[in-house]
């Protein structure tokens, strides 16, 4: 029996791959993410908002999140959000949706950029090859997906470390002097708080995993070891790109920008080839998201979602992003995600930590 087969690793560990893998495309591969959010108030500022407000928030939402689909069996954002909400669970899908559509345009014009820029592809083409392989993903369904979002997610911690411990080697005094200067800028904390909530958009693409958890001690645990699954690569990112603060803040992507620094051409084809490998995990986690919420509406009216359906989800999300993707990877990170946090934080955040909790804690 493999390890990814195991019971320990399908309760305590797959939740946290697979949100650190829908996560990563919209929340840090690119590093645009994290100097827009954490480097920008200085590299000890950008390390407090990381661990001290983001991971924490991450936590405590992802365990409570964990714990609820499992008492009530809410395996899809709808059903999660009836649960809580009940009728009014639409205000959520909302912002969802929107949150969709943003982070597929951060995806489609991430890939863009990096084959047009790093392979000589026309824009287009990286957007219909990310297409492809979304639409492919998507209508594989959940097991390929458990297995291509926790495989990925592990090799993408290989990469990372690899990353890191090039940019230690390379710019090591550097960085240890940027750290030794203990630059903290005001409104740290809500940087990180902010990125916290925005990215909670992610959870219930995770959903779909917690079937395996069957206690409540196995939902907190998985839930605050996912938070640290989340965020050690943004971590090793960090670390990495900071010899180059403050100049990296305005970086459009600043993980190419620095491993062009580094000068490992093998280290620079991997990264991108996992970066790449990132951008379809995100858009295949939300897009399956989509797709287990049809499923269970058409359920519920004794109707089955024909499986040749669902990429044809992933066709129209995608188009319907591919507008967005013209403002620019910097705006639609800056404007778009930051606007998105708050709308995540009253439809999912206050919701899950009242009602939520107080159903999960009485038992309703």
């Amino acid at each position: 029996m493999s390890f990814l087969n195991t019971s320990f690793f399908k309760k305590y560990l797959l939740p946290g791959f697979v949100f650190q893998g829908v996560l990563i495309a919209g929340g840090y591969g690119t590093g645009r993410e994290l100097a827009e959010y954490f480097m920008k108030y200085g590299p000890l500022g950008g390390i407090l908002g990381m661990f001290a407000v983001t991971m924490v928030v991450w936590a405590v939402i992802l365990a409570v999140s964990f714990e609820f689909s499992r008492k009530f069996r809410a395996y899809d954002y709808r059903t999660f959000l009836l649960k809580i909400l009940g009728p009014f669970w639409f205000i959520f899908e909302i912002f969802y949706i929107i949150t969709l559509i943003l982070v597929l345009a951060v995806v489609g014009s991430a890939a863009g950029i990096l084959l047009r820029d790093n392979f000589g592809i026309p824009y287009i083409f990286g957007v219909m090859i990310i297409l492809f392989c979304i639409g492919f993903l998507a209508f594989e369904g959940a097991g390929l997906l458990e297995k291509f979002l926790s495989s990925w997610s592990i090799l993408i911690y290989i990469v990372y470390g690899l990353f890191l411990i090039a940019a230690l080697l390379k710019f090591g005094p550097e960085i240890q002097k940027k750290f030794s200067s203990h630059v903290i800028l005001p409104n740290w904390a809500l940087g990180g708080f902010k990125y916290a909530l925005y990215n909670m958009g992610v959870v219930p693409t995770v959903l779909f995993c917690i079937k395996y958890i069957e206690k409540r001690k196995e939902a907190i645990f998985s839930g605050i070891i996912a938070s640290l699954i989340g965020i050690l690569p943004a971590f090793f990112f960090y670390i990495a790109v900071l010899g180059y603060y403050p100049a990296i803040v305005t970086q459009e992507i600043p993980a190419i920008y620095v491993l062009r620094k580094i000068g490992i051409p093998p280290l620079l084809i991997a990264f991108q080839i996992v970066l790449f490998g990132t951008l379809i995990q995100t858009g295949t986690g939300f897009v399956h998201s989509v797709n287990q919420r049809i499923q269970s509406a058409l359920r519920e009216r004794g109707k089955e979602f024909p499986r040749w359906q669902r990429p044809l989800v992933a066709l129209v999300l995608l188009l319907m992003s591919l507008g967005l993707s013209t403002f620019g990877l910097i705006n639609l990170v800056a404007k778009g995600y930051g606007s998105l946090s708050w709308g995540i934080f009253f439809s999912y955040f206050i919701p899950l930590m009242t009602l939520g909790l107080y159903k999960i804690l009485k038992k309703v």
